[in-house]
């Protein structure tokens, strides 16, 4: 099966030939797994076997697709958000509503004119999409953007003591993920459009499953609209504990949500497949905090195994991919293991990385 094949089997829990996989490495982790085989580190997806490609068309692009070289470089995005790198990730040094009025708000106009330049990171993706399996990520959507104009502790408040407000910044901004999203699909042939916000923390949600609902919903459930009109699956992120908005995601026409962060309240995989396996499919959860970095390849290995069974017991709906990005005091061995477990061996991924190596110095 081609990895498009592949994806599309599972998520309509068809048989197909392995679990399908979509991975995410921290930035260290990349680095020393391009150094362990000899790669660049933008080859590790055909090497580990990733069957999605997607990449960011709005402001995670800011975040996570600009990449600087030293600690203190940085740059501002076009919605006049400041980025600075500190660590392995650019961070956010300033916030251009943090201090705004009210006026000055409802004034605030988003990058429509930068269009083109936000989808240029399509154009690598579009390369591979005959055989892989092809989404468009327009997320963060909602509050995520919210904190990212106003600085979190003024979204938070905003919500709270000014909804009024707080629902125009969320009107505005699910306006552009929705435009964006309508544009990417006049496009690109997509598999799927992905959408999402961090509403949950590691305890349970951020807001109360009350506020999202006035707040958060009435503008996100347009967005993925827009992948349900045209027949796409429609993917939905967000980490933490939110189990109490499952049912609400169902509603709006959800189709697989991730990453199922494994250790918070109410988000075990398995029970989740158990209560939504009818109408969801799911990608994730294969902890990244203690598992991972802590067992060994035999734990990793059998956990693994064990979630791919009771995720695909009913014949499918599943994608295999760990709870967060992958985090560099990983042990390759569990690495390793984690693959093993779909079916990919290290020999497999080793062998991989050699053709790259061969393409690479043709």
């Amino acid at each position: 099966m081609t990895p498009k094949e592949r994806v599309h089997a599972a998520l309509r829990k068809e048989p197909v030939d392995r679990v399908p996989i979509f991975m995410w490495f921290h930035p260290d982790t990349a680095k020393l797994l391009a150094t362990e085989l000899s790669i660049p580190a933008s080859g590790l997806s055909d090497a580990f076997g990733d069957d999605v490609h997607q990449t960011w068309v709005c402001n995670n692009q800011a975040m996570e697709g600009i990449v600087h070289e030293h600690d203190g470089e940085g740059h501002t995005d076009v919605w006049g958000i400041e980025w600075v790198k500190s660590g392995p990730f650019n961070q956010i040094t300033y916030e251009p509503l943090k201090d705004a009025t009210p006026d000055e708000i409802r004034a605030y106009q988003y990058p429509r004119d930068h269009r083109d330049e936000l989808f240029i990171p399509m154009q690598a993706v579009m390369e591979t999409a005959g055989d892989y399996f092809i989404g468009c990520d327009v997320s963060p959507c909602l509050f995520e953007m919210l904190c990212r104009l106003c600085g979190m502790e003024n979204a938070i408040l905003c919500l709270a003591d000014d909804p009024e407000l707080a629902s125009h910044i969320l009107a505005g901004s699910g306006a552009f993920s929705r435009e964006m999203a309508i544009e990417a699909c006049e496009r690109y042939p997509l598999d799927w459009l992905w959408t999402g916000d961090d509403v949950g923390g590691q305890n349970g949600m951020i807001m109360s499953p009350a506020t999202w609902r006035k707040l958060i919903a009435p503008h996100l459930a347009p967005i993925m609209a827009v992948g349900k009109e045209r027949g796409l699956w429609v993917a939905y992120h967000s980490c933490g504990g939110i189990r109490p908005i499952i049912p609400d995601l169902i509603e709006m026409g959800l189709d697989v949500l991730n990453p199922v962060q494994s250790n918070c309240p109410g988000m075990d995989p398995l029970e989740l497949k158990a209560e939504y396996g009818d109408d969801l499919a799911f990608m994730g959860g294969v902890d990244t905090q203690d598992l991972l970095p802590n067992g060994t390849s035999d734990d990793v290995k059998k956990e693994c195994e064990r979630l791919i069974e009771g995720m695909t017991g009913d014949g499918g709906g599943y994608i295999l991919a760990a709870s967060h990005t992958i985090p560099p005091e990983t042990p390759f061995d569990n690495i390793f293991a984690l693959y093993d477990a779909a079916g990919v061996s290290e020999e497999l991924i080793r062998d991989r990385a050699a053709d790259i190596r061969a393409r690479e110095s043709a």
